[in-house]
């Protein structure tokens, strides 16, 4: 049996998408895959019996553990909708100390496989393991990066719904106290800038599998010829058949998208 540690952080606005994601984790999982899924919450929040909670009794693969988050990026700036909960992934390495490395995810996906080829991924000396944007495909997210952000996006930009987080060696290299001073800005894309600007060039890049995010998916059947070329056929079906699904525009529990 192996054991792969999941984060989610949300607030109770989320508990019904979150149990649909968990849902689709653990329905996913290999026969030898237990998952051990911490929940990152503010102090407002009480998930104790929170019908997701009851997940683990229909699925003997895993094990739920709720930690609340205090003080910790109060007052930050928020856009979109997105809750402070959304920053609390940078907080990971130091709030679950039980591993070195852990999976965090949104919880507006669905998983289609399981997690274990992501997770066993040598990351090295990255802080994270991540997609691109693909901005090479994209000349308006090119300049953006380069005008708001000062960032070379040749060295990427990577999404923040799902990550790799090496914990060992973010805390090794003091990263979190970096996360913290940065997220006093009013970043547009919050925690997403924050790690790209503070650990950029040190992403393992794992593929749109990894996060079919709705643009992602646009690139891979409508320049599917280019995505062939960047990540090769075989990674470009299994980000359309079987790879993670990442609603990061239009959510599914608002409407057909």
């Amino acid at each position: 049996m192996k054991t792969i540690p999941v984060l989610f952080t949300f607030d109770a606005s989320l508990e019904m998408p979150a149990g649909v994601a968990i849902t689709s984790l653990l329905e996913n999982a290999a026969e030898d895959t237990f998952y051990d899924i911490f929940i990152l919450h503010g102090p407002e929040c009480d998930f104790s019996h929170s019908l997701f909670m009851s997940l683990q009794e229909k699925y003997r693969n895993c094990r739920m553990t709720c930690r609340v988050v205090n003080g910790e990026f109060v007052g930050s700036y928020k856009i979109r909708g997105i809750p402070e909960t959304a920053y609390y992934r940078l907080l990971a390495p130091e709030l679950i100390p039980e591993y070195g490395k852990i999976l965090y995810s949104d919880v507006d996906v669905i998983f289609r496989e399981d997690l274990g080829r992501f997770y066993e991924k040598d990351l090295g000396n990255n802080c994270f393991g991540a997609a691109d944007n693909c901005s090479a495909l994209r000349p308006g997210v090119r300049k953006d990066l380069e005008k708001r952000l000062g960032l070379d996006w040749k060295k990427g930009y990577y999404y923040s719904g799902n990550l790799v987080i090496n914990s060992e060696v973010i805390l090794r290299d003091g990263l979190t106290a970096k996360f913290r001073e940065l997220g006093k800005n009013n970043y547009l894309q919050q925690d997403m800038d924050i790690i790209n600007l503070a650990c950029n060039g040190r992403f393992a890049e794992m593929g749109p599998s990894f996060c079919l995010t709705n643009f992602l998916y646009s690139l891979c059947v409508d320049k599917r010829a280019e995505m062939d070329k960047i990540y090769g056929p075989d990674e470009v079906d299994r980000a359309l058949h079987c790879g993670i699904v990442h609603y990061n525009g239009a959510k599914p529990w608002n409407g057909p998208c």
